[in-house]
């Protein structure tokens, strides 16, 4: 299916969506923040010098005003001395405030990178522990942007909101302080009008911090959109769905258009909301102070004089531009706690379960039939049970697996598997043919615990798969997928992945089992020639060659090829017969295949079609039955 059929319509947030825990959020986000606390407490005290330096230095206008001047004009202009002892003064005020906010901002910048490393350490970590099913109901795009859009406003937010929200709270308590120093009715009179913005701030701010969470999770669902068309594109143009890809995007695309066009419609206009109120109130207190000057008389607990009502007047200004810096900030950190809601949710998430205590150890045969763990790989494989009362056992690996009347179904409607009951004796080849969406993959899927088994059970060597560990019984089996993946880095390293200590010996041998060893002599720098972009420098055959070498390396019990060789045109396919054979000898293998000549030389075939085994043999035994295998392998039947 064309990407462009998977999203028709869906760009904008689950619809009924309840808004986040803005309070829990941001407490868990100062945990976070926590964890600089020395920091923190330097950048605390600089942002107090810093602020505190603005509102020391105006209230020198009075000094100036209602002292210096007057001292000036009486010595006849000749002493000086209190204008530049006031000045020099004022100079290492403001001197001192600017050093304390450079000092600040580089620390801050500091705090800000080393919570975010921690921040996306511990996403990182935690999907890594995540279920298969997490990322099958995920696009990449949108996980994508937990670590970039949301990240980043969060950094943005810590190095900048987060101290100018405290300088501005530092800054409108202290000129608060020295407004009520200077005169007490007005300071009243200031703080009436202020309860009017605060009533605007809350009005405007919930309807934005709504609209911002909203642009949040639409930026990660047109990442998500974007990233599969990228990967897609082929695809689309083949189909020639350029039109149709571009409707479905323009739908998501408009989501996004209306969420940010709301929220910041109503962020930008806290702004001159709050600047309209500040000047009402700046004419409103020159009015009041001028009829004060000249009204009461300089006794009165009412009075006012020329130098206060300039320093109020000044402190009138600087009271109110906090406060719609604190508007404005507010936008920023409502924009990133939706963000650290989203990076958070992921963390939230339930890692994948695992109850398992059975692990594979390598063993070593005693003279008396029992089996012994030791370091060394002797070839000979063994399950350790610990038990209740202390003691352990092992039982040798045999690689027995059996599917005990099984259903699954992967969202809780439909059965993908319906009461499935199959075996898989030790060494045998064991080939899974059917239609598409018959089963087939999830039976690997079930046998690797990527999923539970809904009813029934699945037995390794006769133990529950649920009593072993899942790293462990992934570890017992090495798998070859039909959608190849390789990283970046040289061709050694992408077979050394099966295998992280393999030696340049171990790799090269792996490579020849594989028959890959002999195109990878041809490319230009060998083993160590760079692959990038999941190896868009290779045929998708030999990406494919590399993943059963990948395999090869691992050296496991237990092989799983879901359509290994799909991508290997016939001739390379005969090529690698031999090693394959070799790679599988001994071992337990489920393959799966729709070229059925890559299977016919299985022991045991079992075709499936709607959850279904509705045929089990060798090649010969389903063709003499003239069955539905015989109808696929003769032409009669396709698969689709």
């Amino acid at each position: 299916m064309a990407p462009a059929m998977k999203h028709p319509g869906k760009g904008g947030p689950p619809k009924g969506q309840k808004p986040g825990n803005v309070k829990a959020t941001f407490l868990r986000l100062l945990s976070y923040l926590g964890r600089s606390k020395a920091m923190l407490t330097v950048v605390f005290v600089f942002v107090a010098f810093s602020a505190l330096a603005g509102v020391i230095g105006t209230s020198f206008i009075k000094t100036v005003t209602d002292e210096v001047l007057p001292s000036i004009i009486e010595s006849g202009g000749k002493d000086l001395t209190p204008l530049v002892k006031t000045l020099v003064s004022l100079g290492f005020i403001y001197v001192f405030g600017v050093v304390s906010s450079y000092g600040y901002s580089r620390i801050m910048l500091q705090v800000a990178q080393k919570t975010l490393n921690i921040i996306r350490k511990d996403l990182f970590n935690h999907m890594q522990d995540l279920p298969i099913k997490f990322f099958d109901s995920h696009t990449h795009g949108e996980l994508m942007s937990r670590y970039t859009s949301d990240a980043d406003t969060l950094r943005e937010c810590i190095s900048q909101s987060f101290v100018q929200l405290s300088s501005s709270l530092i800054s409108v308590v202290g000129t608060f302080v020295m407004m009520v120093w200077l005169s007490p009715v007005l300071a009243l009179f200031v703080v009436i009008m202020l309860c009017l913005g605060f009533v605007a701030i809350k009005a405007l701010g919930s309807r934005s911090a709504k609209y911002f969470r909203e642009q949040q999770k639409c930026v990660g669902a047109v990442n998500g959109y974007i990233e599969e068309f990228i990967e897609g594109q082929r695809v689309v143009k083949v189909f020639c769905h350029e039109e149709k890809a571009n409707a479905d995007f323009s739908v998501i695309n408009d989501s996004l258009r209306k969420a940010a066009t709301n929220a910041h419609t109503y962020a930008s206009v806290l702004m001159p909301v709050m600047g309209n109120i500040s000047y009402i109130t700046y004419a409103a207190v020159t009015m009041i102070g001028t009829l004060m000057l000249m009204m009461i008389p300089k006794t009165s607990f009412f009075a006012i004089s020329a130098g206060s009502m300039l320093a109020f007047l000044t402190y009138t200004r600087h009271f109110f531009q906090p406060i719609t810096q604190i508007s404005q900030q507010f936008n920023t950190i409502i924009m990133a706690l939706a963000g650290a809601e989203r990076i958070f949710e992921i963390i939230d998430t339930p890692a994948e379960a695992d109850d398992g205590y059975v692990t594979l150890v390598n063993a070593r045969k005693n003279s008396d039939g029992t089996l012994t763990e030791c370091e060394e790989r002797t070839g000979v494989w063994a399950w350790k049970h610990p038990h209740g009362d202390g003691t352990i056992t092992y039982t040798e690996w045999q690689g027995d697996v059996r599917f005990h009347n099984v259903t699954f179904s992967y969202n809780g409607k439909k059965d993908v598997l319906k009461n499935v009951s199959l075996y898989a004796m030790p060494g045998q080849k064991i080939a899974f043919v059917g239609s598409t969406g018959a089963g087939k993959t999830t039976i690997t899927n079930l046998i690797n615990r990527f999923y539970d088994v809904d009813e029934g059970k699945i037995t390794y060597d006769g133990i529950n798969i649920k009593k072993i560990k899942k790293a462990e019984l992934r570890r017992s089996m090495a798998m070859v997928l039909q959608d190849t993946h390789l990283f970046t880095g040289t061709v050694r390293d992408n077979i050394a992945y099966g295998k992280l200590d393999a030696t340049d010996e171990e790799i090269e041998n792996a490579a020849k089992l594989a028959n890959a060893h002999s195109f990878i002599s041809r490319l230009p720098e060998g083993y160590d020639t760079m692959i990038t972009g999941d190896g868009a420098n290779l045929s998708q055959g030999q990406r494919q060659l590399l993943a059963i070498a990948r395999a090869a390396v691992a050296d496991p019990p237990v092989l799983i090829l879901d359509e290994a060789t799909s991508s290997i045109d016939t001739r390379t396919e005969r090529l690698i017969e031999k090693g394959m054979d070799k790679l599988m000898e001994g071992r337990t293998v489920f393959v799966i295949a729709h070229r059925l000549s890559t299977v016919s030389n299985s022991d045991a075939i079992m075709v499936l079609e709607q959850g279904e085994i509705i045929e089990r043999g060798t090649h010969d035994d389903l063709i003499e039955q003239k069955g539905k295998y015989y109808q696929l392998y003769t032409g009669q039947f396709e698969l689709d």
